[in-house]
């Protein structure tokens, strides 16, 4: 049965930080509009800022779905599945926000994350998410699944790129400012990228 948890703490803060890989799904106000569910699995590019809070890294792609859900309703569920192990789900459905690079908070976001390097994907937004509901559900149909590493594509793909070309990038592909269903997506022109200190994390 599943259990309701009041914070991410403990083992369930273990585990998803265990994880290599997770989902997110957000959805518009629009009942005709199109759901949308996106993996996310760079090892290092997400992180817990408190009990409440949790954050990860929104890199380079040729769609902002889920940057255009957020700014039009917030609504959010982020789900990890054990792969290997013991079987568990937990899902945390919230509220997020994509902070972008000229968000006076980026920086010090950023900062929270020490175990990737941003400039190796073009980094676009960094995501932030408050949960209001914490589950676990018993994963009894997840099947075992053997992590061998990350793949070397997407930063070989983007490490190339500076500020001006990934802006570039971004503004030919049809749905990186505008969403499938037409909802505002990534602002551009896209910013440059502000010079951090990542040794000093400030709170969110």
């Amino acid at each position: 049965m599943g259990k309701t948890y009041e914070r991410i703490d403990g083992r369930i803060r273990a585990f998803i930080e265990e994880q290599h890989i997770f989902f997110t799904a957000t959805a518009p106000l629009d009942g005709e509009g199109t759901v949308n569910l996106s993996p996310k699995g760079v090892t290092g590019s997400f992180a817990v800022l408190d009990e409440l809070t949790v954050a990860y890294l929104d890199f380079a792609g040729s769609n902002a779905e889920t940057v255009a859900h957020l700014r039009e309703n917030g609504r959010i569920t982020l789900m990890w599945c054990a792969f290997q192990g013991p079987p568990n789900i937990v899902r945390v459905h919230g509220r997020g926000e994509p902070v972008f690079r000229d968000d006076p908070r980026f920086g010090g976001l950023l900062a929270r994350f020490r175990d990737v390097d941003p400039g190796l994907h073009g980094l676009r937004a960094i995501v932030v998410v408050r949960a209001e509901l914490i589950r676990d559900t018993c994963g009894f149909a997840v099947p075992f699944m053997t992590y061998d590493e990350d793949r070397p594509l997407h930063a070989k793909r983007f490490a190339r790129e500076d500020d001006d070309s990934l802006g570039a990038y971004f503004e030919k592909k049809e749905h990186v400012a505008t969403s499938i269903d037409g909802l505002p997506g990534l602002p551009l022109p896209l910013p440059a990228m502000p010079r951090t200190d990542r040794h000093t994390a400030d709170r969110y």
